[in-house]
């Protein structure tokens, strides 16, 4: 049965359709507002809807699979090559047509509403930890002006401020007092807004089996399993570990040619988010094995390679090793049992 394939160029208010029913010809161009996008579909055949994976493509991807079509959502980066001429809507449309023709291309999974939800929780998360982090060193950095210098920590700032604002012969001149306590109380705010989306992310995360077991895995939070959940999604479209510490750029760049291969350092594709998670998971798991006594396996065999490597190559491998236990525990959904080292 031959189905038709629509290419859609998202927008806020006006979207550029093109329709083909063969490859490399497009038959039909439609330029529609917002208020006729959902209708012109409606009164159409079920087709393969192609989408750029950018923003509210998840939105439109689940109105049109409620209507009957099946939807592909395409990485930006891989269509831009794809693009040919001036950058336009119709080239933009044009463009998700051919991409789709290249089988090496993987599209992006559609999201629920669920995993929208995690997603956007962290994304406030660290949104307002970075404000708060700017706040912080825009406070250190004025008080230092004036002779004050505040010890290291976050949460010693606003109390020593308050101190220094609350004494009678202040170092801080009286005119620069109100904007500095304003800065506090944005600070603080921060902090409750910080501890709220926290409360809301342990709830969701109770409620999926699948975050209880990856917490069962060293390195791995909360914070870090429901970050995995809502941003990996399915975890099933990676038929190995490796592809899955590659999506997630922890494996080496390469750059071979003929028979010599080389190989660098850690491609770093993919969600930045989520391997900084990682990578700040595995670092504590390399800090607190120390302090064991009796190792178990995985920790060992930290403990060992960074004393061969180093401290930061060795955290990044644990990284790698943490990833591929995460596909497998996801994958099997059991949970982690830790294993003691072989006997020598």
């Amino acid at each position: 049965m031959k189905v038709t394939t629509i290419a859609v160029d998202l927008a806020k208010s006006v979207f550029e359709i093109a329709v083909s029913d063969r490859p490399g010809r497009v038959r039909e161009r439609r330029r529609l507002p917002r208020s006729r996008f959902l209708p012109f579909f409606t009164n159409r055949k079920p087709a393969l809807v192609l989408l750029e994976a950018c923003g509210s493509a998840h939105h439109w991807g689940r109105r049109l699979t409620e209507l009957g079509h099946q939807v592909v959502l395409l990485p930006p980066h891989a269509i831009r090559p794809y693009v040919t001429g001036n950058k336009t809507d119709k080239t933009d449309a044009k463009g998700l047509l051919e991409a789709h023709r290249n089988e090496q291309i993987q599209p992006v999974p559609l999201k629920t509403k669920e995993q929208q939800s995690l997603t956007a929780l962290h994304r406030l998360r660290s949104a307002w930890i970075a404000a708060r982090t700017a706040r912080i060193n825009t406070a250190r950095g004025l008080l230092r002006e004036f002779g004050i210098a505040i010890p290291l920590g976050a949460k010693r700032v606003v109390p020593m401020v308050i101190e220094i604002l609350g004494q009678d012969e202040s170092e801080i001149p009286e005119a620069i007092h109100p904007v500095i306590g304003l800065a506090c109380e944005e600070i603080r705010r921060f902090e409750e807004s910080i501890a709220a989306v926290e409360i809301q992310l342990r709830r969701l995360g109770r409620q999926m089996p699948v975050v209880e077991k990856l917490m069962t895995i060293p390195g791995v939070g909360w914070i870090t399993a429901t970050a995995l959940v809502g941003f990996v999604g399915d975890v099933w479209r990676f038929p190995t570990a490796r592809r899955f510490a590659s999506y997630l750029g922890l494996t080496p760049r390469e750059r071979s040619s003929g028979l010599r291969r080389r190989l660098g350092t850690i491609s770093k594709r993919g969600d930045g988010y989520l391997r900084m998670l990682l990578t700040h998971g595995a670092r504590s798991v390399l800090w607190q094995a120390k302090s064991k006594k009796k190792p178990d396996r995985l920790r060992s065999w930290a403990i060992e390679l960074e004393q061969r490597r180093g401290h930061n190559k060795a955290t990044i491998a644990l990284a790698n090793k943490i990833t591929r236990i995460i596909w497998a525990v996801w994958r099997s959904d059991v949970e982690f049992e830790a294993r003691m080292p072989l006997a020598a």
